[in-house]
């Protein structure tokens, strides 16, 4: 189990390493995540009052970058590129399928924490379209028969 307390106390050095830098929300924002896993308000309050900031500047940056997570993210993180190669090959049918099969909507994490959904833009394997990830795993060319096959090979 992790401790919180200790999960503040590291984020209070990195602040502390960081707060006189110009420029130095993003690199305590990232750490900051390395640590939690993602943001949760509680640290993004943490940070402001580190930093001598506002929370909304705080909200503000972790909204906007796709790195940073508000929610916690499932064991196995599975993206579906979005891209337009992707989607004029079937991707809408194939993140439909896995929302479906996982019973989650894209953004979301599943009850057991093992999978979280995302709608991605362009993977970069427009000539695997449709494709999705999960973790560094890519799959490619994918149907949604083969979704069930897909997410079986994560579940243990």
């Amino acid at each position: 189990m992790v401790d919180r307390k200790e999960q503040f106390e590291a984020l209070r050095n990195v602040i502390n390493k960081h707060k006189d830098e110009k420029g130095a929300l993003m690199p305590v924002m990232q750490e900051a995540q390395n640590i939690f896993g993602y943001l949760p308000q509680d640290v993004q309050i943490e940070i402001a009052e580190g930093l001598g900031i506002t929370l909304s500047e705080v909200y503000g940056v972790a909204t906007f970058y796709s790195q940073f997570a508000l929610q916690p993210k499932g064991e196995h993180v599975i993206s579906v590129c979005m891209g337009t190669a992707c989607y004029v090959k079937g991707a809408q049918a194939v993140l439909d399928k896995l929302s479906e099969s996982l019973g989650v909507a894209p953004g979301e994490t599943t009850a057991d924490g093992k999978f979280t959904l995302m709608a991605t833009r362009c993977l970069g394997a427009c000539g695997l379209a449709p494709v999705l990830t999960v973790g560094d795993d890519v799959h490619g060319r994918v149907i949604p028969d083969e979704i069930p096959s897909i997410i079986a090979k994560y579940e243990s």
